[in-house]
């Protein structure tokens, strides 16, 4: 069996069922148990991520228009702090953004930021809870990031 650890914020609650649904899918369909860490839980704590990981956030912004700056994060920061805490962006692999379509050009906006800020892909995104389509695209995704980011190693 094999494992997978996810890193996410989940504030409105739509993170957080994307997250319970890719991880009975990945159970269910490839004996994958994964280990999740909801930063909202963690009250600002930070620890050691030694293990490979992905992560999930949505899109909180403030101000801007998603093209120009004047964006700014809002409510999702604890994630940014805890990937950048004790390196752990050195472990993570990629990150997927979700978000609301409404937003235009600031849809995901979050997660293109983080990978650019850290240096990891943004390996896709979803829309606020996710489809069953998305969680079998992205769980692909996801294996096969985790895969060659293993094998770099």
């Amino acid at each position: 069996m094999s494992n997978l650890t996810v890193a996410f914020i989940s504030l409105s609650g739509n993170t957080l069922s994307f997250v319970k649904r890719l991880s009975d899918y990945l159970k269910l369909n490839h004996n994958i148990d994964t280990r999740q860490i909801n930063i909202k839980d963690l009250n600002h704590e930070t620890f050691p991520v030694d293990e490979p990981f992905v992560a999930i956030l949505p899109t909180y912004l403030e101000g801007g228009n998603g093209i120009d700056h004047g964006d700014v994060e809002i409510l999702t920061n604890p994630l940014g702090d805890f990937i950048s805490a004790h390196d752990n962006y050195k472990n993570c692999f990629g990150i997927i953004g979700s978000g609301n379509r409404n937003f235009n050009n600031q849809y995901c906006l979050t997660a293109k930021q983080y990978s650019q800020r850290f240096g990891f892909p943004m390996l896709g995104d979803f829309e606020l809870r996710g489809t069953i389509s998305d969680i079998e695209r992205l769980a692909a995704i996801i294996l096969k990031a985790q895969e060659e980011f293993t094998a770099q190693r």
